[in-house]
């Protein structure tokens, strides 16, 4: 099945335009557990326009109480993606930091054993380094904001692929 281009501009000028605010389209879930992967999620759809509606396993938001675990969840985010199966909705592999282009993703562990926190990359410098790669994210809503300025215990990196309908 091949892959659909993903609009990667898309997604970073939606980055840009609700890194500080809130799609009043999407819930806030600031106050449950942190908005960013919901952010993350709408960049991505932003950039793809396809959404996954396998129940539980796929990657959609169609309101607060009716969403994917993958759509808010860090762990299940990164795991929709970087799936085997061949099935609808957007792609990525796990990358370097020399692999990652704006629209990419990043997932930081800041303590414990769970990747706790998903930016988008807005900004890659060249060579990549954690001071010129720069995200936008919420919970911590910030635009531009470099990876050296994170204080975490890993960082893993996710380049997506595209799109399958």
């Amino acid at each position: 099945m091949p892959l659909i281009p993903y609009d990667r501009a898309a997604a970073v000028r939606y980055a840009h335009r609700w890194a500080f605010s809130r799609n009043p389209r999407f819930y806030n879930f600031d106050e449950l557990g942190g908005d960013c992967t919901n952010f993350a999620s709408q960049c991505l759809y932003a950039g793809t326009g396809i959404m996954n509606y396998t129940p539980d396993l796929g990657w959609y938001y169609i309101g607060p109480n009716n969403k994917a675990p993958a759509w808010t969840g860090v762990p299940y985010f990164y795991n929709f993606l970087t799936r085997k199966k061949e099935n609808q909705g957007p792609v990525g592999v796990s990358a370097s930091i020399k692999d990652l282009l704006p629209g990419d993703f990043v997932q930081l562990r800041f303590a414990g054993d769970e990747f706790g926190h998903t930016p988008v990359v807005v900004e890659v410098g060249s060579p990549a380094t954690l001071e010129n790669v720069l995200v936008a994210a919420h919970s911590q809503d910030s635009d531009f904001r470099p990876l050296s300025t994170y204080n975490v215990q890993e960082i893993r990196f996710i380049h997506i692929l595209g799109s399958r309908k």
